[in-house]
């Protein structure tokens, strides 16, 4: 409880908790809004960072769809995504047929990418969409050959030791700033001619970036992996009269 005068305040209770925590780690953003921790998967220079990427081009610093899915080197669990994306120019095709990709987190579970800038599909199809699961919360695509930004905090499912589902997988993502899903419990993978279901796979996967015969273009993809703050019970929680020093256990 704080005491206050008119001017001070004389003395508090304060409540803590009994955890050391560890200090959080500094972190800065480079010019392009990329953290000092992240892992780069493409910096508008090479495709090093990907597995059959040799079929896809690098243009003005941009990475084209070319053929063939590209599939990140290096796997990740829970993360921070980013990719920007911009539908090719001039427009062709229609619905699914117009500017199609995708980003499968894991391998398996896919955020789809779609030109949907007046482009009518079915809904949990457009852009933002987790495949076949559900539409995001508002259409924020912009016009071809302008850019889409994705930034995304994925929560990787956890699997119990007989393959049973133990807790499933998550999505929040902001589209070009704009929220359109909100800590999204996952279904399960994102098939077009099934249901979605669960099956047991690793802790960390790669990246997927499809390749649907539309040279969609992509710039500036990094990711961070994110866990929860590092601490220790050290002792238990416990209430600090700030006046005298004394000390009241929580019960």
């Amino acid at each position: 409880m704080l005491v206050f005068t008119s001017c001070s305040v004389i003395h508090a209770d304060e409540y803590l908790n009994g955890i050391t925590w560890e200090e959080p780690k500094r972190v800065t953003l480079d010019e392009n809004g990329v953290p000092s921790d992240a892992v780069v998967l493409f910096n508008g220079k090479d495709v090093s960072a990907w597995n059959n990427a040799e079929n896809w081009k690098i243009v003005d610093g941009a990475m084209v769809s070319g053929k063939g899915n590209i599939v990140s080197k290096e796997s990740f669990g829970d993360c921070q995504f980013h990719i920007e994306w911009s539908a090719p120019t001039p427009v062709k095709g229609h619905g699914q047929g117009r500017g199609n990709s995708g980003v499968f987190f894991m391998n398996t579970y896919e955020i789809q990418i779609l030109d949907s800038y007046e482009n009518t599909t079915y809904f949990d199809g457009q852009a933002g969409a987790i495949y076949k699961q559900t539409p995001p919360q508002v259409n924020a695509t912009v016009a071809p050959g302008e850019w889409n930004v994705y930034d995304i905090i994925w929560t990787a499912p956890r699997f119990n030791d007989d393959g049973s589902l133990k807790s499933p997988a998550y999505i929040t993502a902001l589209h070009n700033g704009v929220l359109i899903l909100n800590h999204l419990e996952l279904k399960g993978d994102t098939p077009y001619h099934r249901p979605p279901q669960y099956t047991k796979h690793a802790e960390r996967l790669p990246f997927r970036i499809q390749d649907h015969g539309n040279p969609v273009r992509f710039r500036n993809i990094w990711v961070r992996e994110i866990k929860d703050a590092q601490g220790e019970q050290t002792r238990e929680p416990f209430i600090r009269n700030q006046k005298t020093g004394e000390e009241t256990p929580v019960k």
